[in-house]
């Protein structure tokens, strides 16, 4: 099989209501991405849209967006797992430019969550549960990780002060992250200080600051075979590792809840196919839906021993300058959470890293990086490993 590389990325500003529609929407971050590829759309072999329908009025999007997006009568499909959906949509890019189907894919993923009501929404997010055992109970996702807040603190210590400390890093990087919708400051005493929105409470540890916000967003991965890349592009990052897993839709069926079972499979085969461990990863972009989904990341892809992720962000391990940067570019958390467009724009991040082209989010000369995306509760979980 060929080698598959990515040769342009794109995403449009996260927002809190994009004012046009899905369709113009999707287009904001696949122009980015032809643009970055220095190729039209007639160069495009086929694509795969992404994103999680339960918030769009529109049924079966690829072939609107196709349309739109002058990208017939090339193939389409959609894709569709919950949160992960944009990565899970690479994959199945790679495997088609892999086996030769086509010579390159883009993958559009989008969300416009603005489309429904804040109630609607958090509805829709807690049917992504099992709708016959869990979700008529109440859960939604801020009480699903609280469940792990709490049970990795009754295990190992965690406090909700280190939790805090994740969402002080990620308004660091947030604030320089011109595509971010949160980009303000945030200092670890308005965790304590009742008059700051962050101290609020949701679900009980967590508070307004440790959960990430709706958005309005797309983005774009545009992948190439060998040949094509290095025809066309300067810079190509390559796919080198690839992992992907499922766990039980239950809690109940959960082995335990001080982490995701899904991101150590999934970073396990990762790892496997690009021929490393995680101490050779030099900068990586994680799922922080809430600020223990970070820490359990730390600690699920072998950046930290099981409660010793703490540690790492503790001691700046994390930041920019530390031994592994990890959301450098503010992560959900500042970005906010456009369900579909999420993981695209976690891979546009670590490839603008490889390339040297991050701007003042930039690591130190990374060889290789990291994308962690984890769909609903811990139920899907995609790895991906590329290199320069």
């Amino acid at each position: 099989m060929t080698k598959v590389a990515i040769i342009g990325v794109g995403q449009s500003a996260f927002v809190r209501g994009f004012p046009g529609s899905i369709r113009e929407l999707a287009f904001e971050g696949f122009k980015d991405a032809l643009e970055d590829a220095k190729i039209t759309a007639g160069d495009i072999g086929a694509s795969i849209i992404c994103s999680a329908p339960e918030y769009d009025k529109q049924r079966s999007p690829a072939g609107v967006f196709a349309e739109y997006l002058g990208l017939t009568p090339q193939p389409t499909c959609y894709v569709e797992s919950l949160c992960s959906s944009s990565s899970m949509g690479l994959k199945l890019a790679y495997a088609q430019v892999a086996a030769g189907l086509h010579d390159s894919v883009a993958i559009v993923g989008f969300q416009k969550m603005s489309e429904i009501s804040s109630a609607e929404s958090q509805e829709r997010m807690g049917r992504g549960a099992d709708i016959q055992w869990e979700s008529p109970f109440g859960t939604m996702m801020p009480a699903y990780y609280a469940m792990f807040a709490r049970a990795h603190m009754d295990a190992y210590g965690t406090t909700p002060e280190d939790l805090a400390l994740i969402r002080v890093k990620a308004s660091t990087y947030g604030q320089i992250n011109e595509k971010a919708v949160y980009r303000k400051p945030v200092a670890l005493e308005m965790f304590n200080d009742p008059q700051s929105p962050m101290s609020g409470p949701v679900a009980s540890p967590l508070r307004v600051g440790d959960c990430c916000a709706n958005a309005d967003g797309s983005s774009c991965i545009i992948v190439a075979n060998e040949e094509k890349a290095k025809a066309l592009c300067e810079k190509p990052v390559w796919v080198r590792g690839l992992g992907s897993a499922s766990a039980t839709v239950n809690l109940t069926g959960r082995d335990d809840l001080t982490g995701l079972a899904v991101a150590r499979e999934a970073g396990r085969q990762a790892y496997k196919m690009a021929g490393i461990t995680a101490g050779n990863v030099d900068v990586a972009e994680v799922h922080d839906c809430f600020t223990i989904a970070e820490l359990m990341a730390y600690e699920n892809l072998g950046f930290a021993a099981p409660g010793e992720g703490r540690e790492l962000i503790q001691n700046k391990e994390t930041y920019k300058e530390g031994r592994i940067p990890v959301n450098v570019d503010g992560g959900l958390l500042s970005k906010g959470h456009p369900i579909g467009a999420t993981g695209g724009s976690q891979i546009r991040t670590i490839v603008l890293q490889l390339r040297g082209e991050a701007g003042e989010m930039q690591v130190k000369d990374p060889e290789i990086g990291l994308i962690h995306n984890i769909g609903g509760v811990g139920l899907y979980g995609n790895v991906t490993i590329l290199g320069r």
